[in-house]
């Protein structure tokens, strides 16, 4: 049994170059961990809080200070000398000393990123690999370890890249039958196939939060139209190989019960907005479509979800945001068949699993992801596998802090070969 020895939080930066939380766990068998918190962007309403000093002397009101205070004065008083296996207990303690329901008194950075390093130090201390050692906390029955699918976001829009389109992804999803190996080596050739078909109409290749290219467009079906032209110039074939995938984010495009979309001169309704949607599909037969309607739009989502679910997964991310209530009222009302999962979302390791188990055992298809702002940790990839997830999202397959986990996949697809 290890035992918890010793907590350090610091202040570190993000991809983004904001401060995040940085903590590491040290065991009393000498092992540690050590893990920081990503930042969204384009953040849901209903996600955890996460807590910002607002000391406009200190990063501009950004700093993390108080997150990483609260670690060291009132989750690690609390959790030292817990043994580190007992993530549930861990994790249940410092919900029990938060005591709100949005994480809105600790801080879902600082909660998450001890949260983290305990299962990271725990993994260590156990000689687990982490995905392995995170396997105790799910319920294995039809699960198998592989890689997920990864959805490679290789053109950014919306709050990612200066609204220069409002859907915020752009996505190709190399088929599953592809292995992760083979998957990666796709997305990078398409990723230089698109270089290539932007220097030939002029457009400027800078890139977003997420690495992906950020051109100016006229209109949101031009970024569909790259990405196709981009596959039709490889080898791949549009629809077999490879397919297209969208996140629309449009809780970013909704105003006044209108949605607002530069391919349309007037404001949509949810009817409207579905009508441009089946459109898309006719021509580029998406898929994967996620947030396609405000969070809160329930009627528009029940609508899309019986206009094209049956070929198209539906996603929800701002719509549930990895919250246990928000899914089961997705559920009940039939508006999603899958789900995006992203711990910071609601704080901890273990409800974060949780959230995963109830989407299993509903059918729906789970896709583990990344944020905007991203540190070089690496733990969701391990996370991702742990759970057995259809998909991963994390973002082009370029920046360090993208990288960072295509890596660690890489290192893990080697590793279960072994098993």
């Amino acid at each position: 049994m290890a035992k918890i020895k010793q907590i350090i939080a610091r202040e570190i930066l993000n991809s983004k170059g904001l401060p995040t939380v940085e903590t590491t766990v040290i065991l009393n068998d000498g092992k540690a961990g050590t893990a920081s918190t990503p930042t969204g962007t384009s953040v849901g309403s209903y996600e955890a809080s996460e807590l910002r000093d607002r000391d406009d002397k200190h990063f501009q009101g950004k700093g993390v200070l108080k997150p990483i205070s609260n670690i060291e004065e009132i989750i690690a008083p609390a959790i030292l000398g817990m043994d580190a296996a007992k993530q549930h207990e861990i994790d249940k303690k410092m919900i029990e000393l938060d005591g709100t329901q949005n994480k809105g008194r600790l801080g879902s950075n600082a909660m998450l990123s001890v949260s983290m390093a305990v299962a990271k130090a725990a993994s260590k201390s156990a000689l687990l690999p982490t995905f392995l050692y995170l396997r105790e906390f799910i319920n294995k029955e039809n699960t198998v370890v592989r890689i997920p699918t990864p959805l490679f976001n290789i053109l950014n829009g919306g709050k990612h890249a200066g609204d220069n389109t409002n859907f915020q992804e752009y996505m190709v999803i190399p088929a599953s039958s592809k292995t992760y190996s083979e998957s990666l080596d796709m997305a990078i050739v398409l990723y230089n196939s698109l270089r290539k078909i932007m220097e030939q109409n002029n457009f400027v290749t800078l890139v977003g939060d997420e690495g992906g290219f950020a051109p100016k467009l006229q209109t949101n079906k031009d970024g569909l139209d790259l990405l196709k032209q981009a596959i039709e110039a490889t080898s791949f074939r549009y629809g077999f190989d490879v397919f297209l995938g969208l996140d629309a984010a449009a809780t970013s495009f909704f105003q006044e019960g209108k949605y607002h979309i530069k391919d349309k001169t007037m404001p949509l309704s949810s009817d409207a907005l579905i009508e441009y949607y089946e459109e898309l599909n006719k021509e580029f037969h998406l898929l994967y479509l996620e947030d396609p309607l405000a969070q809160d739009d329930w009627n528009g989502w029940s609508e899309i979800y019986s206009s094209i679910s049956q070929q198209t997964l539906i996603v929800g991310d701002d719509l549930t945001a990895t919250n246990p209530y928000r899914l089961q009222m997705a559920l009940d009302k039939k508006t999603i068949t899958g789900i995006i999962i992203k711990p910071n979302q609601i704080g901890t390791v273990i409800e974060a699993i949780a959230v995963v188990e109830v989407a299993r055992q509903a059918g729906i298809k789970i896709i583990v992801s990344h944020r905007s702002g991203e540190t070089n940790d690496d733990f969701i990839a391990d996370f991702a596998v742990a759970v057995s997830a259809d998909y991963v999202k994390f973002g082009a397959p370029v920046r360090g802090e993208r990288v960072a986990k295509y890596n660690r996949l890489l290192a893990i697809e080697k590793e279960i070969k072994s098993l």
